[in-house]
């Protein structure tokens, strides 16, 4: 075979897995049709979870160089934002940065870990064997077929990899549109973002850079316009005149384009040696800027799962976990995407828009606005835990990140420990029985670390030894107070991998 896993994709999505693949030393390559990424940025927040688990791998101070940390999000566009800041987190914040800029980040490491990017490459079929995975392609150099032992399509929407492995895509067509233009705007607004709900249609404006303004509106008489319709310069200049009574001079369009609120989602994320991931595997109205997050998210589930099986280590139904971990989150994501666009675009009544402010009069409720903000930032993510592992409250959870205290005194985050993709088994108990088996892994599978709580942290104050997973989950925990530790320790360690 050419590959072990051929991506077929190259956005966001489809680096992040590749550069997963590759950190765990598979042979992975990236098929994309664009020759250079796209200077057009759809996306332009990391919210908090994103961020945490780019901090995994290290990448999260490169990006932090090129974007802006924002501390609030919003649902709907409500007046009252969301309040990141009292997630417990080191990333308790999103971070406002254009999706080109985060995909230059992930191509670059991709690269530099071994991934081949193919670009100017345009698939035309992908076909399955009990054995391996076929891919035909054209390029510059006319016809290849490459070969791999699994394809993941992070190829959009319009997936050929879905449609070739006939999973069907479950949803709703779009029942409005709303128009977007980044633009020069010569007298920009005196406040840095602008946002707008009334009888006349929303409208929200947000620099994206030095030079351009993103102007993006759902204007109630243009909203059934065919999204395949161009948007011109017209059409902004007038629905920013109808909204909000002027149009700040605007000029000069970068990019302009029309999107709708169809809402789908793949039945299944994988057939056979085939998997979906990203907008291949679900799409919504852009509403909070959760798309290019949860896409990210499933690529770091997915990576270290499909390693694993390429490596020969990987046990029994572990690449089934991809679907059952990341379907229902997805569902969750689709059904507060469709209350966003019920809030900010089917109806500019006055009862909508008392809804609206009720809405936003319960979000200044500390509860209510957390509920929100952490199904945004997708810190409410919770998986179930394995069988015949402790009960613990922590199993399943995402890892928050920790300070650790060394033997010899030193202080360091433990997101530090995941930078090779690995396991961590942390012992917090000096426990050296504990380690000793622990060390005896036939796999070398996870990274063990023996080191007390530099700070406090929930939850964590009882643990005498936690596994947590390569993409920054808690796989068990073994309370200090647990009768026999040692065994749960070692039931837990034989469940992650084959012998």
């Amino acid at each position: 075979m050419n590959y072990d896993v051929i991506v077929i994709g190259g956005g966001p999505v489809g680096m992040m897995l590749a550069g997963e693949l590759a950190l765990a030393d598979v042979k992975v390559c990236v098929l994309e049709k664009l020759e250079a990424t796209t200077p057009y940025s759809r996306a332009l927040s990391i919210h908090p979870r994103t961020l945490e688990i780019l901090d995994l791998r290290g990448l999260k101070s490169e990006l932090l160089k090129i974007g802006k940390p924002l501390p609030t999000g919003h649902f709907a566009g409500l007046e009252t934002r969301l309040d990141f800041t009292v997630i417990d987190s080191s990333s308790n914040y999103s971070l406002f940065i254009a999706q080109s800029e985060t995909e230059k980040v992930l191509e670059r490491r991709a690269k530099e870990l071994g991934a081949d990017i193919l670009r100017g490459i345009e698939v035309l079929s992908v076909n399955q064997t009990p054995d391996s995975v076929e891919v035909s392609a054209f390029g510059t150099n006319g016809l290849m077929t490459l070969t791999a032992a699994y394809a993941v399509g992070a190829d959009g929407a319009g997936s050929l990899v879905r449609k070739q492995a006939n999973i069907a895509f479950i949803g709703t067509d779009a029942t409005l549109t709303a128009v977007q233009g980044d633009v020069v705007l010569k007298n920009p607004p005196p406040t840095s973002v602008v946002s707008s709900f009334n009888e006349k249609g929303m409208i929200m404006i947000v620099p994206v850079s030095k030079e351009l303004h993103r102007v993006v509106f759902i204007d109630p008489d243009r909203k059934s316009i065919p999204k395949d319709e161009p948007v011109t310069l017209e059409e902004l200049r007038a629905g920013m005149i109808r909204m909000l009574g002027e149009d700040y001079g605007i000029s000069d369009p970068y990019w302009m384009t029309r999107f709708g609120n169809a809402t789908r989602q793949a039945e299944r994320y994988r057939e056979g040696r085939l998997f979906l991931a990203g907008d291949a595997a679900h799409i919504h109205f852009p509403a909070g800027g959760q798309g290019m997050n949860v896409g990210l998210q499933e690529a770091m589930n997915l990576g270290w799962k499909l390693a694993a099986e390429v490596k020969g280590w990987a046990p029994e139904g572990l690449l089934d976990t991809y679907q059952e971990e990341r379907f229902p989150v997805n569902t969750a994501l689709l059904r507060n995407t469709r209350v966003q666009t019920l809030l900010f675009g089917t109806d500019f009544s006055p009862t909508t828009i008392h809804l609206r402010r009720l809405i936003s009069d319960l979000l200044e409720s500390p509860e209510a606005n957390y509920r929100l903000a952490s199904q945004i930032a997708a810190v409410d993510v919770k998986y179930n835990a394995g069988e015949n592992v402790s009960s613990h409250r922590l199993n399943g959870r995402r890892l928050a990140e920790l300070k650790l205290r060394s033997a010899n005194g030193d202080v360091y985050s433990i997101y530090e420990l995941f930078r090779d993709g690995k396991y961590v088994l942390l012992n917090l108990a000096s426990d050296s029985n504990a380690v000793v088996i622990a060390s005896d892994q036939p796999h070398r599978l996870f990274n063990v670390i023996s080191a007390s709580l530099a700070e406090p942290a929930n939850d964590w104050d009882n643990v005498h030894t936690a596994l947590i997973r390569p993409d920054g989950y808690i796989a068990w925990a073994v309370s200090a107070a647990e009768a026999d530790i040692l065994t749960r320790i070692e039931q837990g360690i034989k469940q992650i991998g084959r012998g």
